[in-house]
Formats: structure tokens, C-alpha cells, sequence
């Protein structure tokens, strides 16, 4: 049987309990143990795909086609484990189950009720975390005192009784506030926060203390006296430049030590690998500048992947790289003038559609380093026909059912599809590439294999069109029917992915597409 690993959250939510989680986890693999991570959330959606990402950030998708939190994206990204669809549970999952369940007669006789049936199956689906790993790490989405997320909280109490207190570890990540005015921190929110979660019967054994800067040794001893926590296991979680620096926070406290200490494990002083990835990141010297033309820029969650992906590709090319934020819908041309390359990356609906175009096709003429993800792509697509092929009308029938010139279409197995949620394409596809090409001199291999969310493909009946002006498909399924990655023959950089390169580009492993893409901007 695994050790759990609790996190759960107070006073407000987007304290990053995901980057915490994820910190703690890729210690505790330098120390030598196979670690998972789950997420759980309060919501009733089944799952986040069917949300604006202005509601829940980016959705991220998982090798087998889950559509989850984003906070699986840091999971990923901090340790050496691919996310399943087991690594995300959602309220709506939860009750989706028990009430099917109920349906088919599996309760006759029994009232259904939420304790023990729904807290019964959180626990169930959390055991189902346990599989190949020595830690799992549990996120409890949401703060402490949401009415939600009470079912949750009172089925990890439940677990901790049954797996004995001595497996399980409570870390709660809490705010301390700085009021500039009478430049003080106040621990009461933090004390308020650790009575409602005891009051549930969960008493903490580490604090993470969330604040602008690090929080001193009597803050420290106030918070432990007022919390019934070891002053050691009060650990300061202030703002940082980058959030790969937040393993060397913890390490530096000890966090893993006392992790481990708790659970009666081993511990070994190691040299941190993230050491070497936050040297490169302060040490770097020039600096890259990349338009991001999107119609969510308002909530930089909404492409948090892209902008990691992004710092991986600087990290590679030892570059820091600075993003623009441009609005779609008021991209204009002195806006794109400033920065090196062009980046249009995916969503969906029609908002901002035209002004996305223009940054294409700026980008195309000026000559400079541009990259569409997923409906980028599909956009470059749509330019061309328009403004390079004379196609007048020529659009994507997600925006234009009627268009004369449907250069993007919806794929034949989505048509008549009237379920939104979990039913598009999904997950992990190969893609052969083809030689002689931009794609081929960056992936350096014949096949590939990249994580996917559309409904709506290139439409093959133009693809000989496109040929003619230029256009390179370099990418596709492996039975041709899938056009996968498009560039242009004679621009020094211009290419476009129908999949999302970002899911799966990690520090020490950055996206060879990211790393070529921020190599052209310099």
C-alpha cells in the first residue's frame, strides 16, 4: 500500500497548491521513489472540457485522451510520469458514478446518500491512484470551507483512519498577507483557515505559507503555536520569478526531509536538479520576444502549456523569452513589429477569428518566424486560400457552415455528434513525417507521436491547390488521410501543427518544435 500525501487549500483559491503538489512530488522522486498525483474537483462538470477557459484555464489532455485541470500539465511537467485519465477527478465524475450505479440496482435496498456512497467512491477512485507508485500525492481542489468540496475533504479523513495517521501527511497551503500600509503580515486568515479544517477533523502537519516574500522566524513561530503545527513544519511559499524555483524553496526548509522523516524513509542529501534549470533561466543573457495572438489573453492561464513550453524553449536555446500578450480581436500591425516570431495558438468559436489572420499573414509576409497550434493551423490554412490562392469566401464551416470554400471542415466521425463533452479527437495520434523537410530537420525522426483536441480537419480536397503555391504538408496520419503539420517551402520559418506540441514539452525535455521555433526568432 502507497503513502498519501494530502494538499488541501485556504482563505482563497490560485494559491498553487498544483505547483506545490507537483514541487513536493519531484523531491520526493529525487529521493528515489516512484510518486503519482491526483487532482480533485469540487465542480459538477464531468470534466473541465466543455468550460471557457476564462472559467477554469487551459485544458489540459492527457496521452489517453482526458481532458483535465491544468494543473495535471505541472504534474507532468515536474516529474517523470505521463497523467491518465485516474489522475483527475471531478464532483461530477463522482456522482456520475453512484447515481449510474444506483440506476442499475447495485444499492437496492439502501438509501443513497453521501456518506458513505459518494465519499466510498472518492476513496475508491483515489486507491485507483495507488498503482506502480510508493506516494500519491492527493490535490484538493478548491479551499476549505466550500460547501462542494466538503464531501471530498471528509472522504481523505475517512481514508487516513483507515490506512493508519502514520501512511498519510496533511499539507495545508494557506495565505499570509502583506498590508503595505502598516507593512505587516497577517497570520489570522491563516489561523481561521487551519480551525475550519480541523473543525472537519483534519489537523494539518505542514503549512505551506503562500506570500509576496519569505515569511520570518516569529511569523513562523505565531503561525505553529495558533495552528498545533512544528515551527520546522511551517514552510514559507513566497512569490518567485519562475516557479521551478519553488522545489528549492521547499528543499531548502527541509520539506522533504520531514516528508520523509513522517512516512519513516530514508533520507538522502541530494543535489537538486532544478539547481541547474533555474541557473539557466537567471543567467541568460539575450532575450526573445514572441507575439501570443489569443481571444483569452486576459486570463494567461488560459495557455499556461504554451508559455511553459515557450521558457523550455529558451532554456534550450539559453535565452529568456518575453511574451507579448496580443488581443485578437485588436491585433494590429505596430504590435506585431515589436516582437521576433508570431505564435497563434488553439481555441474555439468564432471571437477574434479575423484578427488572428492578420497576424498570420503579417507573419508570412514579413517573413517571420510564425507558429499556429491546432486552429492556428487551421487559420494558416484559411489565409492562404484567401490571400494567396484567390479563394474568396474561404473559411473553416465551424464559423461558415455555407462557405464556398470549406478548407476546413469537420472530421466524418464528428458530424452528428450532439454530446460536447469527451467526444472530440482526442488524446495520442501518430504522425509520419516527411523527408526533405522543416519538420523532419526538427523532429529528426520518421514517426511521432503528439496529443490532440479538435473536431475539425483540413479539408483534402484542396490539398493539390496548396501544393502548387508552396505548401508542404510534413506531417500527416499514418494512412495519409490526416493532414498533421503544414509549412511553407520558401519562408525561412512558417509552420503549423493540427496537434498541441505544448502537452508534452518538459524542462529537461523541452518540445523540439518550441526549441526550433524560439532558435528562428533569435
Amino acid at each position: 500500500m502507497a503513502y498519501y500525501l494530502f494538499v488541501t487549500g485556504g482563505v482563497l483559491s490560485s494559491l498553487g497548491k498544483g505547483v506545490a503538489s507537483a514541487s513536493i512530488a519531484s523531491l520526493l522522486e529525487e529521493q528515489g521513489l516512484k510518486v503519482n498525483i491526483q487532482k480533485l474537483d469540487p465542480y459538477l462538470n464531468v470534466d473541465p472540457g466543455t468550460m471557457s477557459p476564462y472559467q477554469h484555464g487551459e485544458v489540459y489532455v492527457t496521452e489517453d485522451g482526458a481532458e483535465t485541470d491544468l494543473d495535471l500539465g505541472h504534474y507532468e511537467r515536474f516529474i517523470n510520469r505521463n497523467m491518465t485519465r485516474k489522475n483527475n477527478v471531478t464532483a461530477g465524475r463522482v456522482y456520475y458514478n453512484v447515481i449510474r450505479r444506483e440506476r442499475e440496482g447495485a444499492y437496492l435496498g439502501s438509501t443513497v446518500q453521501v456518506i458513505p456512497h459518494i465519499t466510498d467512491e472518492i476513496k475508491r477512485l483515489i486507491k485507483e491512484a495507488e498503482e506502480d507508485c510508493d506516494v500519491v500525492i492527493v490535490e484538493v481542489g478548491g479551499t476549505v470551507g466550500d460547501i462542494e468540496g466538503l464531501p471530498f475533504l471528509e472522504a481523505v479523513r475517512q481514508l487516513s483512519m483507515e490506512v493508519g495517521r502514520e501512511k498519510v501527511l496533511f499539507v495545508h497551503t494557506t495565505y499570509v498577507p502583506f498590508i503595505r500600509s502598516t507593512g505587516e503580515l497577517k497570520t489570522k486568515p491563516t489561523q481561521h483557515s487551519v480551525k475550519e479544517l480541523r473543525a472537519i477533523g483534519i489537523q494539518p502537519d505542514v503549512i505551506l505559507c503562500r506570500s509576496e516574500m519569505e515569511i520570518p522566524e516569529p511569523i513562523k513561530e505565531k503561525i505553529a503555536l495558533f495552528t498545533n503545527v512544528r515551527k520546522s513544519a511551517v514552510i514559507s511559499a513566497p512569490d518567485v520569478e519562475y516557479i521551478y524555483e519553488v522545489p528549492l524553496h521547499f528543499k531548502k526548509q527541509g520539506l522533504d526531509r520531514l516528508v520523509l522523516e513522517h512516512f519513516r524513509l530514508p533520507y538522502t542529501p541530494t543535489k537538486s536538479k532544478w539547481e541547474d534549470i533555474v541557473n539557466i533561466l537567471k543567467s541568460a543573457v539575450g532575450e526573445v520576444r514572441v507575439g501570443l495572438v489569443g481571444k483569452y489573453v486576459s486570463l494567461k492561464d488560459s495557455y499556461k502549456s504554451v508559455v511553459e513550453a515557450l521558457t523550455h524553449g529558451g532554456i534550450a536555446n539559453g535565452v529568456r523569452v518575453k511574451i507579448e500578450w496580443i488581443d485578437a480581436e485588436d491585433c494590429r500591425e505596430d504590435m506585431l513589429e515589436q516582437v521576433d516570431g508570431i505564435l497563434v495558438p488553439g481555441g474555439f468559436g468564432e471571437r477574434g477569428i479575423e484578427g488572428k489572420m492578420r497576424a498570420l499573414t503579417y507573419g508570412r509576409e514579413k517573413r517571420k518566424p510564425t507558429l499556429g497550434i491546432c486552429l492556428g493551423m487551421q487559420l494558416m490554412c484559411v489565409e492562404l486560400a484567401r490571400n494567396l490562392l484567390g479563394l474568396k469566401g474561404s473559411n473553416s464551416t465551424e464559423f461558415e457552415p455555407n462557405t464556398p470554400h470549406p478548407v476546413i471542415d469537420i472530421m466524418e466521425e464528428q458530424k452528428g455528434v450532439k454530446e460536447l463533452g469527451g467526444t472530440m479527437r482526442l488524446g495520442s495520434y501518430p504522425c509520419k513525417i516527411l523527408p526533405g523537410t522543416k519538420a523532419q530537420e526538427i523532429y529528426k525522426k520518421e514517426l511521432i507521436h503528439e496529443r490532440h483536441r479538435h473536431r475539425y480537419e483540413f479539408n483534402n480536397r484542396y490539398r493539390e491547390l496548396f501544393e502548387r503555391v508552396g505548401v508542404v504538408f510534413s506531417g500527416l496520419s499514418p494512412d495519409g488521410r490526416l493532414v498533421e503539420l503544414m509549412e511553407l517551402r520558401d519562408h525561412p520559418w512558417y509552420l503549423g501543427c493540427q496537434f498541441h506540441p505544448e502537452f508534452k514539452s518538459k524542462p529537461f525535455q523541452p518540445h523540439p518544435l518550441f526549441v526550433s521555433f524560439i532558435s528562428a526568432c533569435l
